[in-house]
């Protein structure tokens, strides 16, 4: 295989290694009890695609090129398929090294190659670190090549190379090809479809990380809000846990009974500056415990669930809870779900969001203190930021897209060319994601059909669900812990997918989803997972049966 897969000049083969039924899946040191093992015979490639990034030596920027797995089955066992893995975070990994492989969220790679029989590929777009620090040069400014790697070039390169080994070991083409990601695993899925449509037959783009340069503005809003209003000094756990149990319990009520998690927290209009019950007495209420809030605590909530805008104010809840799929006119993005984990009990200092307003603004200092580089490292400068500092930062990194970012955002409505071809597209998104607001895919996927005929019409290609109460990736994502939503598997997503793609049988606008019984939460709840913009509307009978709703 390493003399024999030459697809260009680029391309080197760093790795190939085959595993029998039952190896350890292992390149180096000694393997452990949770060390996996090889379901059947399987063949790892690991290939280097330059030209990477030249520089000195041990800055994160200087990079070898994108590093890529790829991993086949046999012959006998190949199904035809290719099963692509997106990444998560900043999609950073060890597939340019010869010591170790790579896992991804949605499915294992071997398991996907040794079990389901497809080729399953991975990708580092290009970098091998976990944080931000690869995208800026030495000097300060910014690394273009490793922008324009993780924004597409790495995802692209992995595919297009994917195909070619495939046709060298089989000698024969791959029958589908399908793309599995969610987060960043989703963005880069609905980069595929905007920017090389030809590429999949079927991309799942779940919790789609997409509005990048806004969203991860969101993802640091809250710490901003506790450094303009509170002093740096953060909520409690008691007191945020209090005042998110104070919304979900205002806002969960179905059929007479608390749900424990919202249906539709765009519909939530709770303000904490007006119930008593969690106010200090010191403030006009009524709660005289460790747990309540003062007025400002109460106002800042509100600010951190409305989400960011150019000079920090917010409307009263009962007018604009933030949530609406178009922005409000000082809206910068869009906020999170009351009762969301948001992470408000800490101040952080480390993070991808922290380091992208220093991007925007080229200013290292900027970042939290795990962002690294030879001009300046990472110093919170963050802290500092006024609301019309953070707004114009963002306003300027998106205003740099085009030239310096390969367009990150990835928020390109016009997905007709992928249409055009028969490719099929689903996305999941939990209402109750507090790292990527679900209302923001909502306002892509508006945006979308706006572009394309209407819902009735994209529908016919790509299908958006929406799960309540799910956080980011399968899990409760509400402060409440007793709260058991129902949630959709993604091997359940994969099979939609496959069958819509190989067989013309859509997914359908309602799916029936359950919970799992843990010991914590011995009740299974079962719900109806709609397709946009139908919503889980109570009709009668049991609050957590899915018989008890439609779709409507």
């Amino acid at each position: 295989m390493k003399t024999a897969f030459k697809p260009d000049a680029q391309t080197t083969v760093a790795l190939v290694k085959a595993f029998k039924k039952g190896d350890q899946i292992l390149l180096s040191g000694t393997a452990t009890a949770t060390t996996p093992s090889a379901a059947n015979d399987i063949c790892l490639v690991k290939l280097l695609i330059g030209p990477g990034h030249a520089g000195p030596a041990g800055a994160p920027s200087t990079t070898p090129g994108i590093g890529v797995e790829l991993w086949l089955p046999t012959t006998a066992n190949w199904n035809k398929r290719l099963h692509v893995l997106g990444g998560a975070g900043m999609a950073g990994g060890p597939q340019a090294t010869l010591t170790s492989v790579a896992n991804a969220p949605t499915a294992a790679p071997w398991v996907v190659a040794g079990v389901e029989g497809a080729v399953a590929a991975t990708t580092d777009t290009g970098h091998p670190a976990g944080n931000s620090s690869f995208l800026m040069k030495p000097d300060g400014t910014i690394n273009t090549v490793g922008w324009s790697e993780f924004s597409e070039r790495g995802i692209h390169e992995m595919t297009v190379k994917a195909k070619a080994l495939a046709q060298a070991y089989y000698g024969t083409a791959a029958r589908y090809t399908y793309w599995h990601g969610g987060s960043t695993g989703g963005r880069q899925g609905l980069k595929q479809a905007q920017l090389y449509p030809d590429d999949f037959n079927g991309i799942i783009a779940s919790a789609p990380a997409i509005n990048w340069t806004k969203f991860t503005a969101t993802q640091l809003w809250a710490q901003i809000v506790i450094q303009r209003e509170l002093g740096g000094v953060p909520f409690t756990t008691g007191q945020w846990n209090n005042v998110s149990m104070a919304a979900i319990s205002a806002c969960d009520v179905v059929g007479g009974m608390h749900l424990g998690y919202l249906l539709d927290p765009s519909t939530c209009t709770y303000d904490p500056t007006t119930d008593a019950a969690v106010l200090c007495t010191a403030s006009g209420g009524t709660n005289a415990t460790a747990n309540c809030l003062t007025s400002a605590q109460a106002h800042a909530a509100n600010k951190i669930w409305y989400g960011p805008t150019t000079d920090g104010s917010t409307p009263s809840p009962s007018i604009d809870n933030g949530l609406r799929t178009t922005l409000s006119p000082k809206q910068i993005w869009f906020g999170c779900a009351r009762g969301g984990s948001i992470g408000a009990t800490s101040v952080r200092t480390g993070g991808i969001q922290y380091d992208m307003v220093a991007l925007f603004l080229q200013d290292p200092t900027i970042a939290g203190s795990t962002f690294l580089n030879a001009k300046a490292n990472g110093a919170n400068g963050w802290k500092n930021l006024s609301y019309a500092q953070l707004a114009d930062a963002i306003a300027q990194g998106y205003a740099m897209e085009a030239a310096s970012f390969a367009h990150i955002s990835t928020d390109n409505p016009d997905l007709s060319k992928f249409r055009d071809r028969g490719g099929k597209l689903i996305t999941v998104v939990g209402t109750s994601d507090s790292t990527i607001p679900h209302a923001g895919v909502l306002n892509y996927y508006t945006r979308v059909a706006a572009q394309m005929g209407g819902i009735p019409a994209i529908q016919s290609f790509y299908k958006l669900y929406t799960i309540p109460g799910m956080g980011h990736f399968p899990a409760n994502g509400t402060e409440n812990l007793a709260a058991n939503p129902p949630l959709y598997p993604e091997d359940a997503n994969y099979r939609a997918l496959t069958n819509w793609v190989e067989n013309g049988i859509a997914p359908a606008d309602r799916i029936d989803i359950r919970s799992s019984a843990t010991a914590a939460n011995p009740t299974v709840v079962t719900g109806p997972m709609c397709a946009y913009p139908k919503m889980p509307v109570y009709t009668s009978g049991d609050i957590r049966a899915a018989a008890s709703y439609t779709c409507s």
